[in-house]
């Protein structure tokens, strides 16, 4: 497997007995075995996709159309649409200090960017500050129907036509959405045939959140050089564990949070990465988990924290504030890893403990002082670690945690692929918007 679960820290009879987590177990069992049934059966076309690889070579086109003579490629997307996207665009640094937000491809590709949250100040300054003659747009909805999506795309190509070049916006944009279906109408689908911009079939059975492996995901880790089917392949092995395995790790940690909701009464979901590059991936967990099984009073806040910054920033209230929260670090092979101290300036500055250190020295004392201190002060803790953060292991990690959350919601008897609450504020905005003056 390309990680490894630690359950040990969850299970001191002070904090929660086996005899209560072996009873969720046996939930979170028949959970799989309806989970791997409707995998194979292809009701469950998320987590299929894994085994594919046919679908991928219809991207091909579409990014090269993107890619040609660009300077900047805009993802327009917001939610599950772009969070899987930004987390694997991590893998190349994108997103963390420093780094140029070019792919694999270096100064040959473009610098890549995801206005995923709508600000009007800040797509004004996308806008402004690039050469709109060199910028691409992928715009992607299953829909073709997201507000939020379809305003910006508009905007862009207002930008463009206002610069002058409109008789070229088909070169400007590509569409990711779903086929026509008879009776629903897909605004993005309509503006994108009209305007003869290249048009790439979402999976018409796969939604946003649960979409990183289809070419919602893959399509932008494709035009940013990532080895695409290593993802797939990572995801696939931890299915086939699911198959073979009753205590393969997403089903151990199925049973683990059901039973701490229930015994613990742990209400919060704590994913702490020890990653810059799994910030995004907790982003998209995030969502992942909260919208999934938020429903009839049911569910547990997911909650975010990242590496050694929120030791200082949110360690003191995990560890003397409300004991409702259960953790999940995720810990990455730092020991020897970054810069080196040089001994004589550690020994000049009185700090000896520093000299012929590596950063990823400490960051690996920290990850693992972190696990302890909140064991001992009794804060039910797991540990996910990954010897190599790749696209292998973080395949691995969408899989796991689509499957833990999809078993939860059986467990919990919710549907984990519904989010009707969102609806309302969809309808409200259009309302409030549609009785602006013009």
């Amino acid at each position: 497997m390309p990680y490894r679960q630690s359950l040990e820290r969850c299970l001191d009879a002070a904090w929660l007995p086996q005899i209560v987590l072996d009873d969720h177990h046996a939930k979170a069992v028949k959970a799989a075995a309806r989970l791997s049934a409707g995998i194979k059966a292809g009701d469950f076309p998320m987590l299929g996709l894994a085994r594919e690889r046919g679908d991928l070579a219809a991207m091909e086109p579409v990014a090269e159309h993107l890619l040609k003579d660009t300077s900047d490629l805009i993802i327009i997307g917001t939610g599950g649409s772009s969070l899987g996207a930004q987390a694997l665009a991590q893998l190349t640094g994108w997103g963390t200090p420093g780094h140029d937000g070019r792919g694999l491809k270096g100064e040959d590709g473009p610098r890549f960017h995801f206005p995923d949250n709508l600000d009007a100040g800040t797509f004004e300054q996308l806008l402004t500050k690039l050469d709109l003659r060199s910028t691409r747009f992928l715009v992607i909805s299953k829909s073709g129907g997201t507000a939020e999506t379809l305003m910006q795309m508009l905007a862009a190509m207002s930008a463009i036509e206002k610069a002058g070049g409109g008789k070229y916006m088909k070169y400007h944009f590509a569409v990711l959405t779903e086929p026509p279906r008879p009776g629903t109408e897909n605004p993005l689908r309509a503006i994108a045939e009209a305007r003869e911009f290249p048009i790439l079939d979402h999976h018409p059975d796969v939604g946003g959140r649960f979409s990183v492996l289809s070419t919602v995901g893959l399509l932008p880790a494709y035009l940013m050089g990532l080895d695409i089917g290593a993802v797939r392949a990572g995801a696939a092995a931890v299915i086939e564990d699911l198959e073979l395995n009753k205590k393969a790790a997403p089903v151990m940690g199925a049973a683990l949070i059901s039973a701490q909701a229930a015994f613990q009464k742990t209400d919060v979901h704590v994913l702490w990465p020890y990653s810059d590059r799994l910030a995004r991936f907790g982003l998209w967990f995030r969502q992942l988990w909260g919208e999934s099984l938020g429903k009839e009073r049911r569910g547990t806040l997911p909650a975010f924290s990242l590496g050694p910054v929120d030791q200082h920033s949110q360690l003191q209230l995990y560890l003397e504030g409300p004991r409702d929260k259960a953790f999940t670090i995720i810990t990455t092979e730092a020991k020897s890893q970054g810069p080196e101290v040089l001994p004589e300036l550690a020994r000049e500055a009185g700090l000896d403990l520093f000299a012929g250190r590596r950063i990823g020295d400490l960051v690996d004392a920290e990850q693992r002082a972190t696990i302890e201190t909140l064991a001992r002060n009794g804060c039910p803790v797991r540990e996910i670690a990954i010897s190599k953060l790749d696209e292998t292991s973080l395949g691995a990690l969408f899989a796991h945690f689509m499957i833990e959350t999809i078993l939860t919601g059986f467990i919990w008897d919710v549907d984990p692929f519904s989010q009707p609450a969102v609806e309302e504020g969809k309808v409200l905005a259009r309302e409030y918007l549609a009785r602006m003056g013009a």
